[in-house]
C-alpha cells in the first residue's frame, strides 16, 4: 500500500488524530521530557490503513488506540516523547506509523517490521531510517530464532543494524534468550533491546534461572532491556511492587543506562491498570533508585537508542 502524503493525511484526517493538542503540554517542553519507549497506535480508519490478510475478520480490541487518545493518558505524567511499535495485524505495512512520526517528529520515532525473506532488506531498512525508525521487531521465539544462523535476511538485519545504528527489538521469552545470545556474539556492535524484560513473570512468579539468563546478557554492552508492560507479569496488579526485585538486580548488571521504561500501551491502560501507575512504579515505589538513575530510566536510555 502507498503511504499518503503528509499533507493528504493531514488534510483528510485532521491532525488532532495524529498530534496531541498543545494544551497538553503547555507546561514541559516536548524534549525536556520524560520518553516511553514502547506504546501501539492504530486508528479508526481501516480503509485507508487495511489490517492484513491474515487478521481480516479478526477482533481488533481497542478498536482504536491513536496519538490523541494515547496523549490523554500521559497528561500530567510528565512523558512528551513516545516510542511507536509497528503492530503486528499491519504486519510488513508500516505506513500509519510513518505518517505519525511525519506528523510530529519532535514527539515520535518508530520500530518498523520488515520481512527478512525479501531481497535487500538491509537497504530497506535504512530507507526507514530516513522516516524516523530507529529499530526493528523481532519475533525471538523458538520457532523462530531456530532458523537465524542460516537466514541471509536475519543476518542481514544484524549487520546492518550495527551500521546504521538501528536496534534489533526482540519480543521474546526466556526460552530464546540463548539465540539472541548468539547473534549477540555474532554482531556485537548491533544494539539489542528486549522487551518486557523478556516476559519474565508472565506466569506469576519470576523465575531466578530465567532471569539469571538475561542478567547474563549484561556482559554485552549493546544490550539494553525494556522494563516494561507491568500490568502482564508478576502479580499484575497496581502498584507492582512485586516487579522492584527485579528491576534492583537488572540494574546492578546492566546500570541503569540500559535499562528503559516502557508502558506497552494500549494494553497498559485496560480495567484496573493506569498510564500513571505505570510512571509511577519507577518515579515513586522504587527507593533504590537515585534521582540520576530514574531520569536514565525514564528518558536517557531510550533517547540515546531511539532519538539520536
Amino acid at each position: 500500500m502507498n503511504s499518503p502524503t503528509r499533507r493528504t493525511f493531514l488534510t483528510t484526517t485532521g491532525a488532532l488524530s495524529l498530534a496531541p493538542a498543545a494544551s497538553l503540554f503547555a507546561n514541559t517542553a516536548v524534549k525536556d521530557g520524560l520518553i516511553d519507549a514502547h506504546v501501539h497506535v492504530w486508528p479508526a480508519d481501516r480503509e485507508r490503513y487495511p489490517t492484513a490478510d491474515s487478521f481480516i475478520g479478526k477482533k481488533i480490541e481497542p478498536a482504536v488506540f491513536d496519538p490523541a487518545i494515547l496523549s490523554a493518558h500521559q497528561q500530567g505524567t510528565g512523558v512528551t516523547r513516545t516510542v511507536l511499535i509497528q503492530m503486528s495485524f499491519y504486519q510488513y505495512d508500516n505506513s500509519y506509523m510513518l505518517d505519525v512520526i511525519a506528523a510530529d517528529p519532535d514527539r515520535y520515532r518508530g520500530v518498523a517490521i520488515v520481512d527478512e525473506n525479501v531481497a535487500a532488506v538491509g537497504a530497506r531498512m535504512k530507507e526507514l531510517r530516513e522516516n524516523g525508525v530507529r529499530g526493528f521487531r523481532l519475533y525471538a521465539f523458538p520457532d523462530r530464532t531456530k532458523d537465524w544462523a542460516g537466514s541471509a535476511g536475519i543476518n542481514e538485519m544484524w549487520k546492518v543494524g550495527g551500521e546504521a545504528g538501528l536496534a534489533m527489538c526482540c519480543l521474546t521469552d526466556p526460552a530464546s534468550l540463548p539465540a539472541i545470545k548468539g547473534m549477540c556474539e555474532k554482531y556485537p556492535e548491533t544494539s539489542v533491546v528486549i522487551d518486557h524484560f523478556a516476559r519474565i513473570g508472565a506466569n506469576g512468579t519470576v523465575d531466578p534461572a530465567e532471569l539469571a539468563q538475561l542478567l547474563a546478557l549484561a556482559t554485552f554492552k549493546n544490550v539494553y532491556v525494556k522494563t516494561s508492560a507491568f500490568y502482564a507479569l508478576g502479580k499484575k496488579k497496581p502498584p507492582y511492587t512485586d516487579l522492584a526485585p527485579m528491576i534492583r538486580q537488572l540494574r546492578d548488571a546492566y546500570g541503569s543506562g540500559r535499562l528503559m521504561w516502557a508502558s506497552d500501551c494500549p494494553y497498559q491502560v485496560q480495567g484496573e491498570h493506569t498510564y500513571a501507575a505505570s510512571v509511577g512504579l519507577v518515579q515513586d515505589k522504587i527507593d533504590f533508585l537515585s534521582a540520576e538513575e530514574k531520569n536514565d530510566l525514564m528518558k536517557n536510555t531510550a533517547e540515546k537508542v531511539f532519538f539520536s
